[in-house]
Parts: C-alpha cells; sequence; structure tokens
C-alpha cells in the first residue's frame, strides 16, 4: 500500500482549491486546507478528521504564511504537494485600476506564492521529495484587455517557476504550472472592477465590464470548465510522475493559448531577417 502523501493547498475554502482538497482526501491522502474563511472547509474537514487540517490564513501576512508551514510540518511532519493556488482579481484597463488593487493583486498571486514555496522548500530539499504547483492561468500565456495586472502576475508566476524547476530539478524536486481556463468556482462572485471606467475603453474594458454584470446568463459561455473534473485531473498528473511542466486545463485554454503560440510564431519568423543584424560584427 502506497504511503499516503501531504498536500498544502492554498484557497482551499472554494473553487478549485475546494474540489481538489476533497478529491485529494477521497483518495486517502492527508491534505491541510488554507484560506481566510474557514467555515467551509471545517466543514469537510470534518469527513475526513484524521487525514486533514484545517489552517485560517491570509497569504499575504509573514506571520501567517510561517504559521501554515509550522502547523503542517507539526501535524503531519511533510508537505509532500505545495499547491499554491490563493488568488484575487480586478478588472479594469490599466490606466482605470486603483494602484492599490494591482498591489494587491501581486502580494496575494505572486508575492505569497514565492515566501511560500521559499518556506517549504528547505525541508523537501532535506528529503529529497516534493513538488511545488503553482496555479496560473491561461491568462499568464495570454493577456486579454481589461485584465491587465492579474495576467502580469501570473505572467510574473511562470516565469519565476521556469527558473525554479531548472534550479530543483538537479536536488530532485519537481515544480509544476497549472493553467486552467474560465472554470465556474465562483470566482466571478468575488472579482471587482477598479477604479472608474473611462469612456476610451469602452470598447475594451468596458465591454468586459457588461460581460461581468450578466454572468448568470453567460456562464455557460464564459466559464466552460467543470471544477470537479479538473481536481480530479490535476490529482492524476501530479500522481503519475509527470514529466511535463505545464498542464492546461480547458477547451478555452487550448485555444487561448494555441492562438498566443502562433502569434509568437508569427513574430518569431518575421524577426528571422532583423534579429541577427543587431550582433557586433567580428572581424
Amino acid at each position: 500500500m502506497k504511503t499516503a502523501s501531504t498536500w498544502l493547498i492554498t484557497g482551499a475554502s472554494s473553487g478549485l482549491g475546494y474540489d481538489l482538497a476533497e478529491y485529494v482526501l477521497s483518495q486517502g491522502h492527508e491534505v491541510v486546507l488554507a484560506a481566510r474563511t474557514e467555515s467551509v472547509m471545517h466543514d469537510l474537514a470534518a469527513r475526513y478528521p484524521a487525514t486533514s487540517l484545517v489552517v485560517a490564513v491570509d497569504v499575504a501576512d509573514p506571520t501567517q504564511r510561517q504559521n501554515l508551514i509550522d502547523r503542517t510540518h507539526e501535524r503531519f511532519g511533510k508537505i509532500d504537494y505545495l499547491v499554491n493556488n490563493a488568488g484575487i482579481d480586478f478588472l479594469g484597463a490599466i490606466e482605470e485600476q486603483h494602484e492599490a488593487d494591482y498591489r494587491k493583486v501581486f502580494e496575494v498571486n505572486f508575492f505569497a506564492a514565492v515566501a511560500l514555496l521559499r518556506l517549504a522548500l528547505p525541508a523537501m530539499r532535506a528529503r529529497r521529495s516534493g513538488m511545488i504547483v503553482n496555479v496560473s492561468s491561461m491568462d499568464g500565456i495570454a493577456s486579454l484587455p481589461g485584465n491587465a495586472f492579474y495576467s502580469a502576475s501570473k505572467f510574473a508566476l511562470e516565469g519565476l517557476t521556469e527558473s525554479l524547476w531548472q534550479e530543483i530539478e538537479p536536488t530532485g524536486l519537481k515544480a509544476v504550472l497549472v493553467e486552467p481556463g474560465s472554470f465556474l468556482t465562483g470566482i466571478d462572485a468575488r472579482t471587482h472592477f477598479s477604479g472608474e471606467l473611462l469612456p476610451d475603453y469602452d470598447a475594451t474594458s468596458g465591454s468586459f465590464f457588461r460581460a461581468m454584470q450578466n454572468v448568470a446568463e453567460l456562464s455557460d459561455v464564459m466559464f466552460p470548465g467543470d471544477p470537479k473534473r479538473a481536481a480530479r485531473v490535476i490529482f492524476e498528473q501530479l500522481t503519475g510522475d509527470p514529466s511535463v511542466h505545464r498542464i492546461i486545463l480547458g477547451s478555452d485554454a487550448m485555444a487561448r493559448i494555441g492562438a498566443k503560440i502562433d502569434d509568437l510564431q508569427g513574430d518569431y519568423d518575421a524577426s528571422r531577417l532583423i534579429a541577427n543584424t543587431t550582433d557586433f560584427v567580428r572581424v
């Protein structure tokens, strides 16, 4: 019988984080459920009292992050999978959004993930075992107007993780990016516009704003992904000794990332004639 693995999942009170925690627990593994809102996590943990731990945490708070890592090690003795899933989003054109809001997006989506993986890595390196799972987004590959700062925070997480896996794989550790499309996780109710709408951005940011006002009617189109199915696929991919570094989830993510690859290929091909002309001429 395989030994139970220990998962620390942030943002576990709702959406993909909750569904992943529920699925991992159902498979007989140990889960630390971490989020600011405790009640729903306690309800889930009550079904698996021997293999679960609920920790209330604001991932943007350094003291609470350290407490989360410490309590995980005290209860289960190890972290096999650190899943940095907590995230927030503010919508609006770059010029429209308030600085305090987009800085908060980076604090939660990027800097908190960096801090947590840095706290988890020493014990993982000592055991020569462990995986960092950073939940990115299709927006971390292909940005949209009206969602620049969320995308930028995920772009940053992508770049960091790409360096991370090159650094830690020689020590026996792994790092993986999960890149979901739009999943019906309730994030629409937690996503707010920042700043005041400017008429000049009506066709871009304004269009996004109007779509979000009608999300109930448009949910089938805007959120095609089923988070419970995603949770099962994530678990299977991560526990199946993955050789890939990116897991793309959702038909919309495949379409948008595919279009970005085509666009990048076009720009790359167009630069073939000029790129080398900028090097020093050696004689």
